[in-house]
C-alpha cells in the first residue's frame, strides 16, 4: 500500500497586531489545507529588528524562526500592503533568515506569496516587492495566478476569510506550491483527476 503523501508548511503573516487580517487568512488556510498538508503559523511578534551584530549569538526567536523554516517543505507568506510596498515585518524576518547570502535556508525553498489590502487592489503593488525579495534569496516562487486579497473589510470577517472565490484561488496557488515542492524534492508528480465525461 502506498504511503500517504505529506507536506509540512510554515506560514508567515506580515502583521503582528491582535486582529491581523493576514493571520486570519493564514488561519483559514490552515483549516482548509488539502489532506496530508500541515500548516504551522509562526508568530513574528518577538523577532527583533535585524542587527548584524547579533548574528554571532542569535536571539532565541530568530533561532526558532530559522528552525521552523529549515524543517518545513515550503512557506506561505502573506503581507499587507503599506505605502505601496510590503510589510516591514516580513522584510525583517526574511533579512534574518536569508544569511549567509546565496547559501541560506531559503535557497530552493518553495514559497507561495499572498498580499492583502482594504482597497480592491488587494496589495497588488506589494507583490512585486515580495517577488523581487524571494528571487534574491534564490527561493522557488510557486508559479500561477497572483492572489491579492482586497476589500478585506468584507472578505475577512470574525477572523476568517469568507470569500469563497478567493479561497478557491488561494488553494490553487497552494497546490502550485505543492507541485513546486514535489519538483524540488524529486517526488512523483501529482496525478490529476480526469474531468468527468
Amino acid at each position: 500500500m502506498t504511503k500517504p503523501e505529506t507536506f509540512k508548511l510554515v506560514g508567515l503573516a506580515g502583521s503582528i497586531r491582535s486582529a491581523s487580517v493576514s493571520r486570519a487568512i493564514l488561519q483559514t488556510f490552515k483549516d482548509v489545507m488539502p489532506e496530508g498538508v500541515e500548516l504551522t503559523i509562526f508568530d513574528l511578534a518577538e523577532v527583533p529588528i535585524f542587527n548584524q551584530d547579533l548574528e554571532a549569538d542569535l536571539p532565541a526567536s530568530v533561532r526558532a524562526l530559522r528552525e521552523a523554516i529549515a524543517s518545513s517543505d515550503g512557506m506561505i507568506v502573506i503581507s499587507p500592503e503599506y505605502n505601496h510596498g510590503m510589510s516591514g515585518v516580513i522584510k525583517n524576518a526574511i533579512d534574518w533568515v536569508s544569511r549567509p547570502g546565496y547559501a541560506s535556508i531559503l535557497v530552493n525553498k518553495g514559497v507561495a506569496i499572498f498580499t492583502t489590502s482594504e482597497s480592491p487592489l488587494g496589495g497588488a503593488r506589494a507583490q512585486g516587492d515580495l517577488h523581487k525579495m524571494f528571487l534574491s534569496t534564490l527561493s522557488r516562487i510557486a508559479p500561477g495566478r497572483e492572489v491579492s486579497i482586497g476589500g478585506t473589510a468584507k472578505s475577512v470577517r470574525d477572523g476568517r476569510l469568507i470569500d469563497e472565490t478567493l479561497i478557491r484561488r488561494s488553494l490553487a496557488l497552494i497546490e502550485s506550491l505543492l507541485d513546486e515542492i514535489r519538483l524540488i524534492q524529486g517526488r512523483p508528480k501529482r496525478m490529476k483527476s480526469s474531468p468527468a465525461s
